[in-house]
């Protein structure tokens, strides 16, 4: 059967015209009714790709599976980090494979996506430059490994040549991991501007300029890729003794037993430092996807470099200001002037037929049609520009489907609904842009955490990931996303490893996160730690760090109010690397509510070299809490050090979206349709709804279950009675009393897949 391509955004998408997506691909919001009660539906079958997870020896497993189903296919064995195997197989088979002796769960086949000019000595690459390995050298990532796992790199480009080392092409298996040409298919650039960032020695240098680069093409053309691909590739780069792996990419499943996030924690548990995006789909929590997810690789998510913020304000308004977001593929914001402005509404077709929008700023709202109507009608109409606000609270990050020629731009709700206030109160309304410096701002499309079910803190911190400018093929090129932040990372583990060759893995993520520098908001309030991690990278401080703290944040899990009061306890690992004697402390906040008591050491000592295991104890009565999350600091102090270390714990069921990651696609028979979704926490509902596209009347339910197990939901429907074209899907899953909705326009007829959101 057809590969399931269905959009998991995480990492940096790298798409067919070229350009990287800022955070939402496109708009795809509607308006719905309330569902009707739920029917009762049946499941047809099919054959469908799959990961398999052995207990035990992996090669019995698969000969007992070849033994009970002789239909079954073995594609790929796994026995490096995944012990396991990807097999194809039929439907009606599935029960049957769980129930064979050895085989530990299966999960359906995902596929991936590819999700410096000032950055890399804006996060002190080049002064640290001056320092010296142990052999005298400069730290330049000299003798240090790094494998990029991606499209693929252009090894000619005259910045890559010397870098380079070899590699390995998972997608059309051969040892040419060259990035997809014209003639192959959609061509592909991602790769080579993550291994420029990493390692770059030409006209642009990267962060480890000297680092040896090898490639890994896991993803194809279009910049896609597949579960068995990826690990494959995490498998190779781990056999051929990397130091440092690379994955700009990902998808939007928040959970920490997804395929490929375990085989990155046996990777570091190889030794092996891996690094990853931690996901291009915020700004809303819970947002992080797999590989991100990973408890053991480090997790980037995107902050500003030094940049100019276009702001917009009104000669007479007390100096009220309206920050802004460019979309990607749309004309650059560069007014210079006082500008006219308009209302025009939803922006669809007839309300710039109804409003004067030529050579004027044109102010519309979220929803309705995709970005891309909006900005196509407001170009036909001639407008100067396009303002999109939302139409829920906060800002929002967007992309058009194709490159505009027209500046088109995103505004939180609250500041769209002042301005449009203003402007329906003022005749001939003018507005002016302002430009401001900035740095250290979270992106607005860097994906939050935390993690599902494991409740983890994610990122582990944050890099530059706006505008970074990087070798592509046959050029340069600015690129945007958390893909771009991850290789920041990536070139200063190689830093780390050619200073401290001996090092952990867990002892660079240390460095990394113990030294990184808190971010805050435009309002001066820190970020919170399952928005930046620990902060923002610091080259040199990590470099110098003289105390490790590991793991660099910690969980204390989740409390029911209903418990007695009980104690929960983490365990870090204080490691001194100086040369003296240092006498520690662990200091947990005091200004915390009432219902919470520490238990930490009073002091002790460690000799140069020397680590210890510190258990912290958090004893807490849950019935004085409301229900939600909370988080703060606990410093580990020594004389002339403290290192901050993240944590956070909920009271009552975690607000987690209760469905994400869903895709919907037509098999070989045409009235046979196959859905997968993820439910983090399970569901004691599920279903899909259609909708008249126009009238949003309620059509039928397509699917109904109950009591559905937490993971990934794999099934098949049968859909006739329709007429072939778009409807509009509410799929929804309730648990513990939460309902979240996904919303997409999907295709019914012959030969149509799902719409991209």
């Amino acid at each position: 059967m057809r590969t399931l391509v269905w959009r998991l955004i995480a990492g940096t998408i790298i798409a067919m015209l070229m350009m990287p997506a800022y955070g939402l691909a496109e708009d795809t919001e509607q308006y719905f009714p309330k569902r009707p009660p739920m029917p009762v539906t049946g499941d047809p079958d099919e054959r469908q790709i799959i990961i398999v997870e052995a207990e035990g020896d992996s090669a019995e497993a698969m000969a007992r599976v070849q033994e009970e189903i002789p239909d079954a296919e073995i594609r790929r064995t796994f026995m490096t980090l995944y012990n396991g195997f990807s097999l194809e197989i039929s439907q009606k088979d599935l029960d049957r494979l769980q129930s064979i002796k050895g085989i530990r769960r299966i999960d359906p086949v995902a596929v991936y996506e590819t999700s410096m000019d000032e950055s890399v000595p804006f996060i002190g690459g080049r002064e640290i430059r001056r320092m010296l390995d142990e052999r005298g050298d400069n730290l330049t990532g000299k003798g240090v490994k790094v494998g990029v796992i991606d499209t693929g790199i252009d090894y000619n480009h005259p910045d890559l040549r010397d870098s380079y080392r070899g590699g390995y092409d998972v997608v059309d298996e051969d040892e040419d991991p060259m990035e997809t040409l014209q003639d192959e298919g959609a061509p592909t650039m991602h790769g080579t501007h993550v291994a420029g960032i990493i390692g770059a020695n030409g006209r642009l240098k990267g962060v480890a300029p000297e680092a040896e680069i090898y490639g890994y093409r896991a993803l194809g053309p279009t910049g896609m890729g597949t579960t068995e691909q990826v690990i494959a590739a995490i498998e190779k780069a781990v056999e051929d003794g990397v130091d440092v792996i690379n994955l700009s990419l990902g998808n939007t499943v928040n959970g920490p037993d997804w395929p490929t996030s375990v085989a990155l924690d046996k990777a570091v548990e190889e030794g092996v430092v891996a690094v990853t995006s931690n996901g291009n789909s915020g700004p809303n929590l819970w947002t992080v996807g797999s590989p991100g997810t990973s408890s053991r690789a480090i997790s980037v998510g995107a902050s500003t470099p030094p940049l100019k913020v276009p702001y917009l304000t009104f000669e007479r308004n007390d100096g009220e200001e309206w920050g802004m977001i460019p979309m990607q593929r749309a004309k650059p914001w560069n007014m210079k002037r006082d500008e006219p402005i308009v209302y025009a509404g939803l922006g669809r077709k007839e309300d710039f037929e109804n409003t004067d929008v030529k050579g004027k700023i044109a102010l519309v709202e979220r929803g309705i049609v995709t970005f891309t109507v909006k900005a196509k009608e407001a170009q036909k109409a001639g407008a100067a520009g396009l303002i999109v606000y939302n139409n829920r609270d906060g800002e929002f990050a967007g992309t058009l489907e194709e490159m505009l020629d027209i500046p088109v731009v995103s505004m939180a709700k609250e500041d769209g609904e002042q301005l449009r206030d203003i402007i329906t109160k003022t005749d001939h309304p003018y507005i002016r842009t302002i430009y401001r410096e900035e740095e250290d701002l979270i992106a607005p499309f860097s994906s939050r955490g935390p993690v599902t079910y494991s409740w983890e803190v994610k990122p582990d911190l944050v890099a530059p990931g706006v505008s970074i400018d990087s070798t592509v093929p046959k050029g340069y090129m600015d690129m945007n996303g958390t893909s771009m932040a991850a290789p920041h990372i990536a070139g200063a583990a190689a830093l780390i490893l050619q200073k401290y060759p001996d090092w952990t893995p867990d002892q660079v993520k240390a460095a990394l996160m113990n030294t990184a520098k808190q971010v805050t908001d435009r309002d001066g309030n820190i970020q919170p730690p399952h928005v930046q991690g620990t902060g923002r990278v610091d080259l040199a401080k990590a470099l110098t760090a003289e105390t490790l703290v590991y793991p660099g944040a910690v969980s204390f899990g989740k409390w029911l109010r209903n418990e007695r009061r009980i104690e929960k306890t983490v365990k870090v690992t204080v490691d001194n690397q100086s040369d003296e004697r240092k006498r520690y402390t662990i200091d947990p906040p005091f200004d915390v509510p009432d219902g919470i008591q520490w238990k930490v050491p009073f002091s002790f000592y460690l000799n140069p070299g020397e680590k210890r295991e510190v258990p912290i104890i958090m004893d807490i009565l849950p019935a004085v809490f409301e229900g939600g999350m909370y988080h703060g600091i606990i410093e580990v102090k020594s004389r002339d050090e403290t290192i901050n270390v993240p944590y956070l714990f909920f009271v009552e069921e975690p607000d987690y979206p209760r469905v994400m990651a869903f895709m919907l696609e037509q098999t070989a028979d045409e009235n046979i349709y196959q859905y997968e979704v993820y439910l983090p926490g399970g569901a004691e509902e599920f279903g899909i709804v259609l909708y008249d596209p126009d009238t949003f009347e309620y059509l039928d339910y397509i699917e109904a279950r109950t009591d559905v197990e937490r993971g990934m939901l794999e099934e098949k429907l049968e859909i006739t009675g329709l007429e072939p074209g778009i409807y509009k899907a509410l799929i929804f899953a309730s648990q513990d009393g939460k309902e979240d909705t996904i919303e997409r326009d999907i295709f019914i007829g012959s030969g149509l897949t799902e719409h991209a959101p």
